[in-house]
């Protein structure tokens, strides 16, 4: 129990230091609300609109692919701290996954799926798109 001594008596001071904090403020703060300062704070843009917009598609599979690459760097950290003890082993496996990875990226950007842009534009026609046209 004495290696948790220290753990309890920090986050004691963290939660007291934040409650004395949040009640001096309470107290010791102006109290002159308006409807400017009760309004809901949104990235420095004004709320317009219902919050239960339909989102595009496109926006879900960027999220996706963000996340996978995002978890691809938390996996590339642990490695990079064990090369030594991993030895050729454990490269030829990070390069195993990176290639997975780059297969994956090609393919999701030849799929048009990080390309924003208007339909129009989104890719040139191939012979496949001209022979069903």
């Amino acid at each position: 129990m004495d290696g948790w001594l220290g753990v309890v008596i920090m986050t004691g001071l963290g939660v007291g230091f934040a409650a004395l904090m949040i009640g001096l403020s309470v107290l010791l703060g102006p109290k002159n609300p308006t409807p400017e300062k009760l309004a809901p704070y949104e990235c420095g843009m004004p709320a317009v609109g219902n919050a239960r917009e339909r989102q595009s598609v496109k926006f879900y599979l960027v999220a996706m692919i963000f996340l996978l690459f995002d978890i691809e760097v938390a996996f590339l950290y642990p490695w990079a701290m064990s090369l030594r003890d991993l030895g050729w082993t454990g490269f030829v496996q990070i390069v195993t996954f990176f290639l997975i990875l780059t297969v994956g990226f090609v393919y999701v950007w030849r799929k048009g799926v990080l390309d924003w842009g208007s339909s129009r534009t989104r890719r040139p026609a191939t012979t496949l798109d001209r022979k069903a046209a």
